[in-house]
């Protein structure tokens, strides 16, 4: 079973961000998540602009840029101006008045259209959004900081949006207290990737290339039905 590894560079280490992005890259992560916070939206600041652009320019893996941001169709084009063709944008439906106008400039822009769901957040209130859009990221702490617990109500609402995956055809992604028992639990349920935060990858005094491939291991476990419940 093949899931994708993203990298939450939030919660990397600024004092060498070039070789942060160089390890995490050489080490088989498959697209760097980059958090963009206004303070307002969520009650946080975290990654800027710049840091982005550095970031796009750092490598040649996708980028999955998280815009929590008010009304992000009245920015969004600084974004992106400065990401890549195929480069992934999430933007948070409670966040804008008309959330399909922004996802349609993402679309038009070549990047890939995404949307965010707050552990509050219905899937009854986004369900037309996902017939536009082509991933998913589903939070299951609240968004704007690193290191929160999980919130065990919204493993039901993921159950609820993988029974629409193939009709909608979009691709579901896990943000958010990603632990070693919740992809041996989700992957198989249909998760189609996890953003690794602090939980499993940063912080941990080891090669980021070994913890990767050893989450990587998991789907081992998962073909031989060792799974942690």
């Amino acid at each position: 079973m093949n899931f994708e590894l993203t990298a939450s560079l939030m919660c990397a280490n600024y004092g060498n961000l070039e070789r942060e992005v160089q390890e995490l890259d050489e080490g088989g992560i498959d697209s760097f998540h980059i958090d963009i916070m206004d303070g307002r939206f969520v009650p946080n600041f975290a990654m800027s602009l710049n840091d982005m652009k550095y970031i796009a320019g750092a490598t040649k893996k996708p980028l999955d840029v998280h815009l929590m941001i008010e009304h992000p169709n009245n920015r969004v084009e600084i974004f992106l101006n400065n990401l890549r063709r195929g480069d992934t944008v999430y933007i948070h439906p409670e966040a804008e008045y008309h959330p399909s106008t922004t996802l349609q400039k993402i679309i038009n822009a070549g990047m890939v259209p995404g949307i965010a769901i707050n552990p509050g957040t219905s899937i009854e209130t986004v369900y037309e959004m996902l017939r536009i859009v082509r991933k998913v990221l589903v939070m299951t702490v609240n968004p704007g900081n690193a290191g929160q617990m999980y919130m065990p109500y919204v493993g039901k609402k993921i159950d609820k949006l993988l029974l629409l995956k193939e009709e909608m055809g979009f691709k579901a992604y896990w943000d958010g207290a990603c632990s070693a028992d919740k992809i041996l639990k989700f992957a198989p349920k249909g998760i189609d990737g996890f953003v690794l935060g602090t939980t499993l990858l940063f912080g941990k005094n080891r090669p980021y290339g070994e913890i990767i491939q050893e989450i990587h291991n998991y789907s081992d476990a998962i073909e031989c039905g060792n799974l942690w419940n």
